[in-house]
């Protein structure tokens, strides 16, 4: 195989980032990343192989810049936990294209389990992340014999659930149903005060 051309697999992802957001998702190629990274198709592939390699790690770049953020902020948890929130919304509507390339990427784990894999690790992290954030904010679950892991997963769940429903449902009342979920999370934390 030929070695490819001198591109970082981080310029790579940016490059195919900015073909989502310049063309859409239906538009995204192997092909179209090079010519946006002023590459060779071949360079492309060497890094990603696979289309859906490539969306992986789009989903996973995102994902993990986005919980990176959270990590290294020196807010409160309950200040992180509400820019978490901010940014999983503002990725519903503003930028459709992650949640749908998540979508995507979910359908072909179906059938390819190497995606399915990857997509369990990214889910399993992202609900330690959340976990992590309930423990330093509550210390112990609000509601006895629900543990705080079980918590962190279902906001996951509730999150990834209302991005399929905004995506779906056009008219889905989504800054109504964002402030009212956040209002159960600052009523949860009052309580546990």
């Amino acid at each position: 195989m030929a070695k490819p051309n001198v591109i970082s697999k981080e310029a790579l992802i940016q490059s195919a980032k900015t073909c989502i957001s310049e063309n859409g998702l239906e538009k995204l190629t192997l092909q179209s990343v090079a010519k946006q990274a002023n590459v060779t198709q071949g360079t492309v592939y060497y890094h990603f192989r696979t289309k859906e390699n490539l969306m992986m790690e789009v989903v996973r770049h995102v994902c993990g810049s986005s919980w990176a953020n959270v990590k290294n902020s020196r807010l409160p948890s309950s200040e992180k936990l509400r820019e978490a929130w901010l940014s999983a919304k503002s990725r519903t509507k503003e930028n459709a294209d992650y949640h749908r390339l998540c979508l995507s990427l979910v359908v072909s784990s179906f059938q390819n389990e190497q995606i399915k894999e990857q997509l369990s690790h990214l889910l399993q992290s992202e609900n330690q992340c959340l976990t992590e954030e309930l423990t330093q904010l509550w210390g112990k679950s609000p509601i006895d014999g629900v543990s705080l892991t079980t918590w962190g997963t279902m906001l996951n769940a509730i999150i990834d659930g209302l991005a399929i429903q905004s995506l779906v449902f056009d008219d889905f009342p989504l800054e109504g149903v964002y402030q009212e979920l956040e209002w159960i999370l600052v009523k949860l934390t009052e309580k546990m005060r």
